[in-house]
């Protein structure tokens, strides 16, 4: 069921749609111009809206813009009996979802509605799940090190400026190419995550740059690699200091030219993409041992962020805490746990060697073997590792 707001001049036509629509299940409103319109949808919350483009107090392009004005969630079908080509195209480039000519033929109109709530609903889901997974992946903590990391991010995200994030593992760094993406204006487009380091080495070419159908055995048909897939995207190259010398090169061209070649192929493809890497390897150190090219090294790192270990920035666990155990017991459906000061001192206390992700373990650890508070007791029973 949907609710739909008619306006349109004419009575004999709202009533007609009126009568139509609520035998589809449709809740409707009706308003016989423009002004009257614009304060419904100022008032209630509307699926659909259709509205007549001529109309004696208020054009309906005019209309529609205020509507696009205060929210372009809200699918707009224009309907006229005076339409033409140009009339449509500048109503669509103005905003409608969709123009129907008068006489309406019902089939298609339903049919249109029906596209146009599916649609609406796969936009508000989407936008759902975009905040369900920034706050799933945000930064806790505000230690002077991590306020670091989140102030560079707000100054770099919103550039296409190549990022070479370095930490150990386990400290986050996905989560802060995610966030590079996230806050960029390549938000809307593909994020693409590439591990080098679980990828062989005969593969990574394929599966960075595609191959052509009979590229080598196992090619039984063509296949894009990940930098086309990320065109308009960003593109996470996580533990890039894996990768091999013979990708390194192919990598360089396509940062210094924009262009890849899949396998097999000497075609040369276009891709407009923003490279962010990881590394959990001192490249330099690489660099002099002969195992990473020292000029991608400096194509990739035109801003570098260094992500900070869970034992550099101890004074976070609280909050972590907080956060995991929320999010985990929430995850596992299980009653939230409360940590004592106690409880937050003795984790204070551990050598964090695998960070955020052997903490994560942790807290979900004591939340699903603890009862109601937990103290240092549990703590030092649980935390550690049995060997």
């Amino acid at each position: 069921m949907s609710k739909i707001l008619v306006i349109d001049d004419q009575k004999s036509i709202r009533n007609t749609l009126k009568e139509i629509l609520e035998y589809e299940s449709n809740v409707v409103t009706l308003a016989e111009n423009g002004p009257e319109g614009l304060e419904l949808f100022a008032r209630e919350k509307f699926d659909i809206i259709l509205c007549d483009i001529k109309m004696p107090d208020m054009d309906g392009i005019e209309v529609l813009q205020k509507i696009m004005e205060k929210s372009n969630d809200t699918p707009v079908i224009m309907i006229s009996g005076h339409g033409n080509i140009d009339t449509a195209v500048d109503a669509i480039k103005k905003g409608a979802y969709d123009f129907i000519e008068k006489p309406l033929d019902l089939n298609r109109l339903l049919v249109t509605i029906r596209n146009a709530v599916e649609r609406k609903d796969l936009v508000t889901e989407t936008k759902f799940l975009r905040r369900k997974v920034s706050k799933t992946f945000d930064m806790i903590g505000e230690s002077p090190a991590i306020r670091a990391v989140k102030e560079m991010i707000e100054k770099v995200a919103p550039t296409d400026a190549r990022v070479l994030i370095t930490g150990s593992n386990g400290t986050g760094k996905e989560l802060v190419a995610r966030w590079l993406h996230e806050k960029s204006n390549r938000a809307e487009q593909p994020f693409i995550e590439v591990n080098c380091a679980a990828i062989p080495s005969e593969l990574i070419e394929s599966e960075l740059f595609g191959h052509e159908k009979g590229a080598f055995t196992s090619a039984i048909k063509q296949r894009k690699g990940k930098f086309e897939q990320a065109h308009g995207g960003t593109i996470f190259l996580d533990e890039i200091g894996d990768m091999s010398l013979s990708a390194q090169a192919k990598v360089l061209r396509a940062l210094q030219e924009n262009i890849v070649s899949r396998v097999g192929s000497d075609k040369d493809i276009k891709v407009d993409v923003r490279v962010l890497a990881a590394t959990n390897k001192n490249l330099q150190e690489e660099i002099k041992a002969g195992h990473f090219r020292e000029d991608l090294y400096h194509r990739l790192s035109v801003i570098l962020i260094h992500v900070p270990s869970l034992n550099e920035r101890k004074e976070d666990i609280p909050l972590l805490t907080s956060h995991f155990s929320h999010l985990i017991s929430d995850e596992l459906g299980m009653p939230r746990r409360e940590f004592d000061d106690s409880a937050i001192e003795a984790l204070q206390e551990i050598s964090w060697t695998g960070n955020i992700r052997e903490f994560r373990n942790v807290i979900e650890r004591l939340i699903i073997l603890c009862n109601h508070t937990i103290t240092a007791k549990e703590v030092k029973a649980y935390a550690a590792p049995v060997w």
